[in-house]
């Protein structure tokens, strides 16, 4: 039995990471027809962008093996992770002339998709 893996990355995802994670943690380990299916009903603003990366992953699989058939239940999500991007930090106007600190945070976002055949 042979196993084939795939991965696809994400950078530069506007929203903070720790949101990101809430949606990550929901598809860890299934497949990838029941991860799709739970990221498209899935309300959040970050699960669409991670569908997007889902399903490239899905298609890097079948691209990088083209004599290999795979089938959507078969294949599961091995890794999924977030990491930290680069922060834009922007000025907000304060009371008595001093100004508050807004950051605006990015992540990294990378999903592994692997299949037994």
């Amino acid at each position: 039995m042979q196993k084939f893996e795939a991965q696809a990355t994400k950078r530069f995802l506007p929203g903070s990471p720790r949101k990101m994670r809430l949606v990550v943690d929901l598809i860890r380990g299934k497949s990838v027809s029941e991860a799709i299916g739970i990221l498209k009903f899935n309300s959040k603003h970050a699960a669409r962008e991670a569908e997007l990366v889902l399903r490239s992953a899905y298609a890097n699989l079948e691209d990088k093996n083209e004599g290999v058939r795979f089938d959507m239940d078969g294949a599961t999500v091995k890794a999924a992770f977030v990491n930290g991007g680069p922060m834009l930090r922007r000025i907000s106007p304060a009371p008595m002339g001093r100004a508050y600190r807004i950051r605006k945070r990015m992540n990294h976002l990378t999903i592994v998709v692997s299949s037994n055949q």
